[in-house]
């Protein structure tokens, strides 16, 4: 049970792990360029258009849940209704501590790039233990299988896997798109709406805007004025 991974309770009192004493970050660098640009794809375009929500979306950032375990680093996750202090350097506030947000992200995601992750054995059992409610694992070079995409939803205690990429509990989904970010023409795992749009970019808001604009000063010279001088 999540009580039991967040809190600990010892001589009738309750037991929060000292922050000073969990190591928050290691510096460790990404791994490669793929993987990198794929996490700020989600990352970037979750936070450009879910502006009205409160949430937190992050990559490469360690999740504690437990003080006894090391912790479990994803890709990429979402916590939904939570968001980082305002001081942020503080060390208790550097890394997600289950026990202080209340609660685990709803979304993890591992981007595959070779087989030593166990993103399908180990990792999927603590999501599991973690009560984390989908955990998808995208593996773009097929290193596990014939697959390049799996998503599991917790059911109960236990994970099952689904072909449905409609995650209903965060009323988002996930596609795999073929296109171009940032300057690069690749397949791209990416959040969608129900509807199978995918949640633009920064860059493609602002893209579709100057298009916008575009049309519009084109219709005004049709009509004799010059958009310049408004």
């Amino acid at each position: 049970m999540v009580e039991q991974l967040i809190i600990q309770e010892q001589d009738d009192c309750f037991y929060v792990p000292d922050a000073n004493q969990l190591v928050t970050e290691d510096d460790t660098p990404v791994d490669n360029f793929a993987s990198e640009k794929q996490q700020r794809l989600l990352v970037g375009s979750s936070y450009s258009s879910l502006q009205n929500q409160i949430f937190l979306a992050s990559a490469n950032v360690g999740i504690y849940y437990a003080d006894s375990k090391p912790p479990i680093v994803p890709d990429v996750f979402l916590s939904l209704d939570v968001q980082v202090p305002t001081n942020w350097w503080e060390k208790q506030n550097r890394c997600y501590m289950v026990w202080k947000f209340g609660k685990p992200p709803e979304v993890a995601i591992e981007i595959v790039s070779n087989k030593e992750g166990d993103e399908l054995g180990e990792k999927l059992k603590i999501y599991q233990h973690m009560r984390v409610s989908y955990y998808i694992v995208y593996d773009p070079t097929k290193q596990l299988g014939d697959k390049e995409l799996y998503i599991y939803e917790l059911r109960g205690t236990r994970y099952f896997e689904t072909s449905d990429t409609w995650l209903d509990q965060v009323n988002l989904g996930v596609t795999l798109w073929d296109g171009q970010f940032e300057g690069r023409q690749d397949t791209w795992l990416r959040w969608c709406y129900e509807d199978g749009t995918v949640l633009p970019t920064g860059d493609e808001r602002a893209q579709v805007a100057e298009q916008r604009a575009q049309v519009l000063a084109q219709k005004l010279r049709e009509m004799g004025v010059d958009p310049d001088t408004l």
